[in-house]
């Protein structure tokens, strides 16, 4: 490679990576942390459930609740299992009968218990894990400028994968072996950052382009739209199969009685081990009323294996199906494709942990790339006054990710104490308390006192997580292994393993001269 290419690459995967690096983080922090939503959110609930994504919902007795209580007479209601609880997520439209009264023209979102029926709003079911998912595409910034800013980033991060690789390409493999720990600074950092990079690249290179996919697609999509489609983007969606059929209603109610439970269960003996996701309701009530049954196949037999079952209520005929063995194209792999790959939901445990480590080795090469960055700019002969400065902005990068870590484990710790924690209540701990981490860290101006009290501090915290959780619920990490409660089990136990390791870092972690 001849000197300007090297340079061109050299100074784009520098460029991109530093502006990026502190949002970077965020988002493989949090997201390494978001592979066990589920978990964490049942953790924090002391909720035990069945490892499924299907919805486990007695059909006939929570709708004759909900009809009491919103009177349900024509109305869409989609009832969906967003992840592994034991609550699904209820959205009903206002009624479709103009002569309702105008409360039961309004729509409503709520999140429903599936033993007792308790209904909770968004904000009453709002969770650590679900603040964790949230924060790693930064949703917490207003839509869409969050969406946004995590998009390109995702995009950038893309452009420092692909530079990197080049500036790395003939000696890829001679300096994946190469780690000098006993070297100068920079050389440990060099070797740090190009080693964890090269084993953590395939995954860096899905999440960059499915990151950027899921998050910028619109800006992608418009174009498509304007052009092909003439503004039109219901076209679009019917097309990509994310609109279904709206059957008219009628004004005649159906007059004889209705097993949505029949229905489903019939859906569900269609394909062996079928799956379902997703319960469509459409005019309920009315003589025109339909039920849309979606579902899947696990994916140890079919990676992709979506179907669709549509049934007319009045006489249970079939009105449609799709085939999730036989009718699956193109557009379904695609669509379901970049999905699993993303959340990695696919694998069971072991994929989700393999990610996580996966996930906090990026945060680690993001690190190390800060920290070279930083140590080629402290030589002699540059200006004291830019020496101090490009200080300050490590001290300060260093300062907001590193901290991420103690407020963390001791979200876990405030979440299940004072368990159920609002919403605004777990901001105010989670975010306020990593602001006044990182105001500290940043007047304390020194960046191993910063990485040590984090790695100690988080590794206590991580330790007091299973204790706090025995003491409070009773559930002990031994006796949820014994009661089979594996989610509960899971973050316990997976918290001991964390906290030791970054203990054992902390305390065999050798100091360096500082760079003032």
């Amino acid at each position: 490679m001849n000197n300007r290419h090297y340079n061109i690459y050299f100074h784009t995967h520098t460029v991109s990576g530093i502006v990026i690096s502190v949002v970077l983080f965020v988002i493989f922090f949090a997201g390494s942390f978001s592979f066990f939503r589920d978990e964490i959110i049942n953790w924090e609930r002391s909720e035990s459930t069945a490892v499924t994504r299907e919805i486990q919902l007695d059909y006939n007795a929570a709708l004759e609740n909900l009809d009491k209580k919103y009177v349900l007479h024509g109305r869409n209601i989609t009832i969906s299992k967003p992840s592994v609880e034991n609550r699904v997520a209820v959205y009903m439209e206002g009624s479709r009968d103009t002569l309702a009264p105008k409360k039961q023209k309004e729509g409503s979102f709520f999140y429903l218990d599936n033993k007792n029926f308790k209904s909770y709003t968004y904000e009453e079911s709002y969770s650590l894990g679900e603040l964790l998912y949230r924060l790693h595409f930064l949703a917490q910034i207003p839509y869409p400028a969050g969406y946004y800013l995590s998009g390109f980033t995702a995009l950038f991060f893309l452009f420092a994968i692909i530079t990197g690789l080049l500036l790395h390409w003939k000696k890829i493999v001679s300096n994946f072996y190469v780690f000098r720990p006993k070297e100068k600074l920079k050389t440990l950092w060099t070797d740090a950052h190009t080693a964890l990079g090269m084993i953590g690249l395939p995954f860096q290179f899905v999440y960059a382009v499915t990151g950027a996919f899921f998050m910028i697609k619109l800006l992608i999509v418009a174009p498509a739209v304007m052009a092909l489609y003439k503004g039109d983007q219901d076209k679009l969606y019917k097309e990509l199969e994310y609109n279904d059929t709206d059957y008219k209603f009628e004004y005649k109610k159906l007059a004889d009685p209705f097993d949505v439970n029949q229905l489903v269960n019939k859906a569900k003996s269609n394909w062996s081990d079928f799956e379902i996701t997703r319960v469509i309701i459409q005019n309920y009530g009315d003589i025109n009323m339909h039920l849309l049954i979606e579902g899947e196949l696990p994916s140890h037999q079919r990676f992709t294996g979506i179907g669709k079952v549509v049934y007319r209520v009045a006489d249970g005929k079939e009105i449609a199906r799709k085939n999730p063995v036989t009718q699956n194209g193109y557009l379904d792999v695609v669509k379901n494709v970049l999905y699993r790959i993303h959340f990695g939901d696919y694998g069971g445990y072991a994929l989700k942990i393999v990610s996580f480590v996966l996930g906090i080795i990026t945060c680690f090469v993001i690190i190390s790339g800060v920290m070279i960055w930083l140590v080629a700019r402290q030589k002699n002969n540059l200006p004291e006054k830019k020496r101090r400065f490009n200080a300050a902005v490590v001290r300060i990068y260093l300062a907001i990710c590193l901290s991420m870590y103690p407020i963390t484990a001791l979200a876990f710790i405030g979440s299940k104490i004072f368990y159920p924690l609002s919403k605004s209540n777990l901001f105010a701990l989670y975010f306020g308390g990593w602001l006044l981490l990182t105001i500290f860290f940043i007047i304390k101006k020194n960046d191993g006192f910063t990485n040590k009290f984090c790695l100690i501090s988080g590794s206590i915290l991580g330790f007091l997580i299973p204790i706090t959780n025995g003491i409070v619920s009773g559930d002990w990490f031994w006796t949820s292994f014994m009661h089979n409660k594996i989610q509960i089990f899971f973050i316990d136990v997976f918290w001991i393993f964390l906290a030791s390791i970054s203990l054992y870092t902390a305390y065999h972690l050798k100091p360096k001269k500082a760079v003032s």
